[in-house]
């Protein structure tokens, strides 16, 4: 999901222009509509412009007149009879306290409850995205040792999750930065992926997530960015594990044919990419309102991605969606789940945002008992079980 940075972003008007690859536009947008010199306003649908290379107008690019539909069905409330790999539940916690750093343990984060991770188990939940934080796991820079009581506590988290057989995707949950910045060391950043893989390469259930939602940067750094997980993790030993890629403009399903293109040439030796795409159904598709644009909306944004995937004969998760607890959002997520299921062929899975232990009454909040997602959309996401 977007940091909260962003979301005060959308109130502060029309200001400077926007930079490389950034939001310039779409409904309700409040924010730049004209890209720095260099970079074209892009129409990609109704509620997303872009900064995309190439000279031209400062106006909208509109590169599409057809808007897309929804395919039949798209509201059913029972699953189809595509199966899923991977079905589960983002759990982040171990990531908070942004800025921070390295902050302490139970006040300024705390790791997932094994317990909640249990009773989603308990569920038919069969995969679980854990989030951390790289500058608390290399404290002093990206070639830099583990810190040894953070390794410890993310490794016992990943043990109990995959001592149930379910998998762990093990996620950086860095925005393609450290500390704030931009990671531009391909070097470090594969020295940081060969310790990692280290780690873990004798776990077959754990998935290595090369870095949550790049956004704002350079493209062709996003694709180097990933090949240098890619080719550190095999070199490593990891050789059975899944590798998730995520894509620039915060790995967005509705930009991707458009933003990631280039991402369809990285390599792995094993043949175990997996493209992951994260989507939200609010307006900006920032997932911070509770409001879906329509009940149709899930199936809009996501089917460009899954001609994508088909066209280029790759495979995707949906590692992040939600929505809020109304009627529109209900019908909404069905329709998307449908979707993703009914084209299981190129759509491997997909997991909430979010649990974890303080979350509190956070509108999408899956931890159990009683967070609002969790209380809301439980009965709907268990027919979706791989």
């Amino acid at each position: 999901m977007k940091s909260t940075v962003v979301a005060g972003l959308f109130a502060t008007g029309a200001v400077a222009q926007g930079g490389p690859w950034s939001q310039c536009g779409g409904n309700n947008w409040q924010g730049a509509t004209t890209c720095v010199s260099g970079y074209t306003c892009v129409y990609v649908n109704d509620w997303y412009h872009q900064c995309q290379p190439g000279a031209g107008p400062t106006t909208t690019l509109r590169t599409s007149t057809t808007k897309t539909t929804s395919t039949a069905g798209a509201t059913s409330t029972s699953p189809s009879r595509g199966k899923f790999k991977w079905f589960g539940v983002n759990h982040s916690s171990a990531e908070f306290g942004k800025g921070i750093f390295p902050g302490t343990w139970g006040k300024d984060f705390i790791f997932p409850s094994t317990s909640s991770i249990q009773t989603h188990i308990n569920d038919g939940y069969n995969t679980f995205r854990v989030a951390f934080a790289m500058e608390r796991l290399v404290p002093n820079q990206l070639t830099g040792s583990f810190d040894a009581g953070y390794l410890k506590n993310l490794t016992d988290t990943v043990n109990f999750i995959t001592s149930k057989g379910s998998y762990a995707i093990l996620d950086p949950h860095n925005f393609g930065r450290y500390y704030d910045k931009i990671i531009t060391d391909k070097a470090a950043f594969g020295s940081f992926y060969t310790k990692l893989a280290t780690q873990f390469k004798s776990n077959s259930l754990v998935v290595f997530d090369t870095n949550n939602e790049y956004h704002d940067m350079d493209q062709q750094l996003v694709f180097d960015l990933n090949q240098a997980a890619i080719n550190a993790i095999r070199a490593a030993g990891a050789t059975s594990q899944y590798i998730f890629v995520e894509g620039n403009s915060w790995s967005g399903a509705w930009t991707w044919a458009q933003t990631n293109d280039n991402l369809k040439g990285l390599t792995d030796p094993q043949n175990k990419i997996v493209y992951e795409m994260h989507q939200y159904l609010d307006t900006d598709g920032s997932g911070t309102s509770t409001a879906c644009v329509s009940t149709d909306i899930g199936v809009q944004r996501v089917q460009s991605a899954t001609n994508w995937l088909r066209a280029n004969g790759k495979v995707g998760m949906l590692g992040e969606f939600a929505g809020g607890a109304n009627s529109v959002c209900n019908q909404a997520v069905t329709g998307l789940l449908e979707h993703l299921k009914a084209n299981s062929d190129v759509w491997l899975g997909a997991s909430w945002w979010a649990a974890g232990p303080w979350w509190g009454d956070y509108m999408y909040s899956f931890e159990p008992p009683s967070g609002t997602g969790y209380v809301n959309y439980n009965s709907l996401l268990k027919k979706y079980v791989a």
